[in-house]
């Protein structure tokens, strides 16, 4: 889900900052418009706050690639909507054709700060002190990847013990920056192979604990069949970051595919079949510091203010 980060002109900049600082609007309500719908909907002057006044207590961001549809038309209006929402902190997929500066400084106009981040698993292997300069500048204490490359078929534990390998130096390389590396699960690697091997516990067993930590989503997890619950017990302390996604009562599981058409499988946060109360509060036992939204659906700026008020007054 990431993108490469290209440059753009300082004339440019200063138009998108302009742009994300003029919008008009005054809370979250307010912000609920179809994902492509023009930035000047919302606005960042007089954003909503998320009051977590339940048992959750965050903190809360939002994954950027939920709104993916929107970048391609207008990145800063696109981030003052969301800083419209009552985000303040959010999880990076890219930075939509600017340089890691320029969109720093686009977040920090909106309000918004960069907590963690995605990168391709090819830029970490092919650039990988590039890719750490950027989160220096962008600002996040973690830096991961989403995606292990595996075309010609199932994911193994022979692949895993290479990835596992990556990470352990990538990991390495990061802690020596400041900066925390992640692996986030895709639903692929809990196929067991023939011999009975669970890919995902060769991540975990054969990556260094301190160097490489987890990022749980959701739904990944438990379009598999897994118990996502009973996941995070299964493995404690190494899941650090956490995507709060909701799975459509009815979905079959026992997928391993990694993939899935979020129109017809994904619900907003309380909605759907996985047991969000159980999963938050073994999240809360097993250290896990940091939690996003996503929201793959076409229209995000509908349905992700409908999981933040759920999360605003769940108790559990």
């Amino acid at each position: 889900m990431h993108r490469q980060i290209v440059g753009v002109s300082s004339a440019f900049l200063a138009v998108v900052l302009t742009s994300a600082l003029g919008c008009s609007s005054a809370s979250r309500d307010a912000a609920v418009s179809d994902s492509a719908a023009p930035a000047s909907n919302a606005s960042a002057s007089t954003p909503a706050e998320i009051q977590l006044s339940g048992d959750f207590q965050g903190p809360l961001g939002v994954q950027l690639w939920s709104f993916r549809e929107a970048f391609k038309t207008d990145v800063p209006g696109t981030l003052a909507r969301v800083r419209a929402l009552g985000f303040k902190e959010v999880e990076l997929a890219g930075t939509y054709g600017m340089t890691a500066q320029q969109f720093r400084q686009v977040l920090d106009s909106v309000g918004l700060s960069a907590t963690s981040m995605h990168v391709g698993y090819e830029q970490f292997r092919d650039s990988l002190e590039s890719a750490l300069a950027g989160a220096r500048v962008l600002g996040p204490k973690y830096i991961g990847t989403a995606w292990i490359p595996h075309p010609d078929g199932p994911f193994t534990a022979q692949m895993a013990r290479k990835a596992a390998a990556d990470f352990n130096r990538w990991g390495k390389a990061a802690r020596a920056q400041g900066l925390q590396f992640f692996y986030h699960a895709h639903g692929y690697e809990f196929k067991p192979g023939a011999d009975g091997v669970l890919p995902m516990d060769v991540l975990m067993k054969e990556t260094d604990s301190a160097a490489v930590k987890f990022e749980m989503d959701v739904f990944w997890a438990s379009l598999p069949g897994n118990d996502p619950a009973a996941l995070l017990r299964k493995y404690p302390g190494r899941w650090k970051l956490m995507h709060i996604k909701d799975m459509k009562k009815g979905v079959v599981t026992g997928v391993h595919t990694g993939s899935a058409n979020p129109d017809s499988s994904e619900v907003p946060t309380g909605t759907g079949q996985t047991d969000y109360r159980a999963v938050l509060r073994a999240a809360k036992e097993v250290g896990v510091e940091r939690f996003y939204l996503e929201d793959e659906t076409a229209r995000p700026f509908d349905t992700v203010p409908l999981s933040v008020r759920w999360l605003e007054a769940v108790r559990f």
